[in-house]
């Protein structure tokens, strides 16, 4: 390939998940009462509550144990899971704010070709696994990096990882 052909590939972050604790045991059913924007699922023993900025879901439990989805950047996880502290403690609850972490970054990616999956999974055989009759796509494993990529005959890739850190 010479250089007048190479594609620059856009890698999106569609998803960050991150988790804190709240420091204070939480009355559910007082957020499913008093809160904005609350499922209750009461069979479970958690609270989804949805923030509009950022746009976030949050898992709640009882212990103060909370999981944000939704996030597009660590930085809009950790703004929307402050937010979403500062809303419970609104509601009178004695929140503070500890032990953040991102524990799982989703992205995609396209191709600009179409993938031979047998091939694919033949030439990379221990990371690679390929189950046509379970799922349409190859999963590849990167056991350093603890990542694992959705390889689809497309060209469409999903890159699962559990953090991002920034290189020095």
């Amino acid at each position: 390939m010479d250089a007048d052909s190479d594609v620059a590939l856009d890698i999106l972050i569609t998803n960050v998940v991150c988790v804190f604790r709240t420091r204070c045991h939480l009355n559910l059913r007082k957020i499913a009462l008093e809160g904005a924007n609350v499922i209750y699922k009461r069979d479970v023993g958690k609270v989804l509550m949805k923030l509009r900025k950022p746009r976030i879901t949050a898992t709640i439990w009882s212990s103060g144990k909370v999981i944000c989805t939704g996030a597009t950047s660590e930085e809009e996880a950790k703004f929307g899971a402050r937010r979403l502290a500062r809303s419970l403690q609104k509601l009178g609850f004695q929140v503070i704010f500890t032990d953040f972490k991102v524990v799982n970054v989703l992205a995609v990616c396209n191709m600009p070709f179409e993938i031979r999956l047998p091939e694919f999974t033949k030439n990379n055989r221990p990371h690679a696994s390929y189950e046509p009759e379970l799922h349409p796509a190859v999963c590849y494993r990167i056991k350093p990096l603890r990542a694992t990529l959705q390889i689809f005959s497309t060209g469409s890739i999903t890159v699962t990882g559990p953090n991002v850190k920034a290189v020095a």
